[in-house]
């Protein structure tokens, strides 16, 4: 029976409970999926307030999406341990085999974030103005989602060594991947701006 916690069937309390157990299902790539599902869910909620029905849709699908995508990197995390835990002669190639799975993992999770960034630009400028402060949470949880993304992905790759590659070769191997942990940096300097832009009005006691 899998008894697996998974976003889906399990209450907050029991998934952080997971998350803080020493096993890595689920882990850092699937909190970022959390972070992101959070995002879009105040995204639906801003966008539902200030009626803008299109970006509210997508922002529905986008928390559906973030939900699975959570669980299938935590499922791709426990693969990438039991990978490292191996001692016999298959150990290198399940490294190499996880390690490209946990950074497509990544890559996927990383694209979806960067795709919402449009519809939280819109929202910071045509949002209803009372629930800017929403807006900036909805960014901030983006932001660790992409930043979260950013370094799993980067990390994920650089783990090939383990399995007798240098760098130069991951990158020649592997260019869609390697390119996407600039593309997220990208998109993290896009949400700073974006933050940077609200702030006056989001905290305007500072």
């Amino acid at each position: 029976m899998d008894d697996r916690i998974t976003t889906r069937d399990a209450t907050i309390d029991r998934w952080t409970a997971g998350l803080a157990e020493a096993n890595g299902d689920p882990g850092g790539g699937a909190a970022a999926g959390v972070m992101l599902a959070i995002a879009a869910g105040l995204m639906s909620m801003v966008a539902g307030y200030s009626g803008h029905d299109e970006v509210r849709e997508r922002a529905r699908a986008l928390r559906e999406a973030a939900l699975v995508a959570a669980d299938e990197d935590a499922a791709a995390s426990a693969a990438f341990g039991a990978a490292f835990r191996r001692d016999d002669a298959g150990r290198e190639d399940a490294i190499r085999d996880a390690s490209l799975d946990a950074a497509r993992s990544s890559a996927l999770l990383g694209d979806r974030a960067r795709a919402a960034i449009p519809d939280l630009e819109h929202l910071a400028a045509h949002g209803a103005p009372a629930l800017v402060a929403d807006v900036a949470v909805a960014a901030a949880a983006l932001r660790g989602a992409l930043a979260s993304t950013r370094t799993n992905l980067s990390y994920d790759l650089a783990t090939l060594r383990s399995a007798g590659l240098s760098l130069d070769e991951v990158r020649a191997a592997h260019p869609d991947l390697w390119a996407s942990v600039a593309g997220l940096a990208d998109a993290i300097a896009r949400i700073d701006g974006l933050t940077a832009r609200v702030d006056d009005r989001a905290a305007p006691t500072d």
